[in-house]
C-alpha cells in the first residue's frame, strides 16, 4: 500500500430507514442536540438550490487543486451517497465543477460537500434536486494527478467524517451524524420541533413568548430591575 494512495472500495452503509428519519429536519435542531458544536465550518456555504441534502458519507481526501482521486471515487458510489471532500480548505483552485456534479447526481449521488473550491458557480446553483456546499469558486481548474485517499476518515470544516456518516445539510450548513447515534438525535430533535411548534403556535395566536429563564438568568448575574 503506497501511503497517502489509497481507495476503499465500499463500506457498510447504516438502514435507509435510519438516515430517513432526518427528513425535514432542520440542522438547527438537530445541532441543538448535539451541544450546539456539531456543524461544520460556517465558511462552507450552500451554492443555489434550496432543498434539504440527506445521505451517507462517501470520502474522499485529495491534494490542494487536484481531483483525480474524485474521478476514481464518483464510479463508485451508490445512490442516495453524499461525496465528502476533504480538499485541505485550498481556495485558489477547482475540485470540480458542472460536468462532474452532473455526472454524479445522474448516478444517483445526493450532493457534494468539498472543504475547497469549485468553479462553473452559476451551472451548480442552477441545479435542480442536488445540493452543493463549498469553501470558495474560481475560475482556476485542477490538476489530475494524485495522490489521495478514498473512504477514510477525512476532515471537512473543522469536523471528523467518516465513510458511512449521515450527512444533513439545508441553508444554514451541514452536520456529521454517526449511525451509532443516530436514532437518539432524531428522537430528541423530534421533541425539540414539537415544542418550537407550541412556542409558534403561541407567538401567533396569543402574541406571547414565555420564557422564565430570562428574568431567572438575570437575577442569577446580578442584574437590577429599575
Amino acid at each position: 500500500m503506497s501511503i497517502g494512495c489509497r481507495i476503499i472500495r465500499d463500506f457498510k452503509r447504516p438502514d435507509k430507514k435510519l438516515v430517513d428519519r432526518f427528513i425535514g429536519m432542520p440542522v438547527a435542531n438537530i445541532d441543538d442536540n448535539m451541544s450546539r458544536i456539531a456543524a461544520v465550518s460556517s465558511a462552507i456555504k450552500p451554492v443555489g438550490y434550496k432543498g434539504q441534502l440527506l445521505g451517507v458519507a462517501f470520502t474522499i481526501r485529495v491534494p490542494q487543486g487536484d481531483n483525480l482521486m474524485f474521478h476514481a471515487a464518483m464510479d463508485l458510489a451508490k445512490p442516495g451517497d453524499i461525496f465528502m471532500i476533504d480538499a485541505g480548505g485550498f481556495e485558489d483552485r477547482a475540485i470540480f465543477g458542472e460536468l462532474m456534479a452532473t455526472y454524479c447526481r445522474e448516478r444517483g449521488v445526493r450532493g457534494i460537500v468539498v472543504d475547497g473550491a469549485i468553479r462553473d458557480y452559476g451551472g451548480l446553483a442552477a441545479m435542480e434536486n442536488f445540493r452543493v456546499y463549498a469553501r470558495a469558486a474560481t475560475p482556476n481548474g485542477p490538476y489530475k494527478n494524485g495522490p489521495g485517499e478514498i473512504n477514510v476518515p477525512v476532515v471537512i470544516g473543522g469536523k471528523i467524517v467518516h465513510p458511512g456518516d449521515i450527512i444533513v445539510g439545508d441553508d444554514d450548513g451541514v452536520m456529521i451524524i454517526s449511525p451509532e447515534v443516530a436514532d437518539e438525535i432524531a428522537d430528541e430533535t423530534i421533541r425539540v420541533q414539537n415544542k418550537e411548534a407550541d412556542i409558534m403556535k403561541h407567538i401567533l395566536e396569543d402574541k406571547t413568548y414565555i420564557r422564565p429563564w430570562v428574568d431567572e438568568k438575570l437575577k442569577e448575574i446580578g442584574c437590577s430591575f429599575e
